[in-house]
């Protein structure tokens, strides 16, 4: 019996049982259930709420070795996305190995196979449209599937600083950030606040892409790519909009109060409870319920995979440009 079967039932017993009935709002962290699935949902790939809260059906998987890619710490099985998320780490990867300024992406998670909150790590990638890359390029040779299990995380901040280390850094690294940037499909990509600072110092004259680069906590292993909410995806709920400048007059804040240690004597904030399915948009429920994407296809036999493992819509060409309005988010 599947773990998400399993859990559901337990609920429904203590629901059913009235000397259980004071445990009936205690539900079940939905952490639990959707890192308990193993394949995405049968169905059109859609990202449901927000990127924080939300979930993801028929979702395409980026396979494990590509042309310029390795996907990273296999086991955690988040390598999945919406379709367009899928295609542009293909893309990203191939331009970029094309115009010599990275030999190939070492790709770190992605989604579980329906989204939804993460056992560990992120509070992001629930709906598809989020992914890591790493700030070390692909090896030669590559790796086999065991030493991308152990292969370490490198900071590319000089230790105990907020300062780019100049001994690892260099224009590559600022170029891969850019060509991500400047991808249609982008709202956002996420760099520590000192390698913010630090393409802010090396951007040159064009700095409209620097944009869409934002500042935040940790993110100095890696850096995170966020995409607009895409086209078939009514209940996929959008973030605020970047502006149109380059966000360097915003760094002071950043290395003047948020990276500050707290004060001597300061309590720890108090953790948020787990999110539960009652805190989820609704339309998560029946994805959770869902039979597997590969199932649906077997019991249909009119349907044929496509080439690739069923994945074709990962190919498909990039979203039309979409607008940036000029208000710019306080953070």
């Amino acid at each position: 019996m599947k773990l998400r079967t399993l859990l559901l039932a337990c609920g429904a017993a203590l629901l059913a049982n009235p000397l259980a009935a004071g445990l009936a709002h205690a539900e079940t962290p939905a952490k639990l259930l959707f890192s308990a699935e193993r394949q995405p949902s049968a169905g059109a790939p859609q990202s449901i709420g927000f990127y924080s809260n939300g979930c993801m059906a028929g979702a395409a998987e980026l396979r494990p070795d590509g042309p310029n890619w390795q996907v990273m710490r296999l086991s955690r099985n988040r390598r999945y996305g919406q379709p367009a998320a899928v295609g542009l780490i293909q893309r990203l990867a191939g331009q970029a190995a094309r115009a010599g300024i990275w030999p190939g992406l070492l790709v770190g998670d992605i989604s579980q196979p329906r989204g939804g909150p993460m056992a560990s790590g992120h509070a992001s990638h629930q709906v598809g449209l989020d992914f890591d890359v790493w700030l070390r390029p692909m090896p030669s040779p590559r790796l086999t599937v065991e030493q991308r299990e152990t292969y370490p995380f490198r900071s590319v901040l000089r230790k105990g600083t907020f300062s780019v280390d100049d001994r690892i850094w260099d224009d590559n690294y600022r170029d891969l950030i850019r060509l991500a940037s400047e991808q249609p499909e982008v709202q956002r990509v996420f760099v520590n606040p000192g390698i913010k600072k630090k393409l802010c110092e090396t951007a040159g004259r064009d700095r409209g892409w620097l944009s869409k680069v934002r500042p935040l906590y940790g993110h100095d292993e890696h850096f995170h790519v966020r995409l607009f909410c895409q086209p078939g995806s009514p209940g996929c709920k959008p973030q605020q909009a970047v502006g149109r400048g380059d966000g360097c007059d915003e760094l002071d804040w950043w290395f003047d109060v948020a990276l500050q240690p707290p004060p001597p004597g300061a309590k720890p904030p108090k953790p948020k409870p787990p999110l539960t399915l009652a805190g989820m948009p609704a339309a998560c429920r029946p994805v959770l319920s869902a039979p597997d994407k590969g199932e649906a296809v077997a019991a249909d036999s009119s349907s044929a995979t496509p080439a690739g493992g069923g994945y074709a819509d990962a190919y498909a060409p990039a979203a039309p440009q979409v607008p940036i309005p000029t208000s710019r988010p306080l953070r």
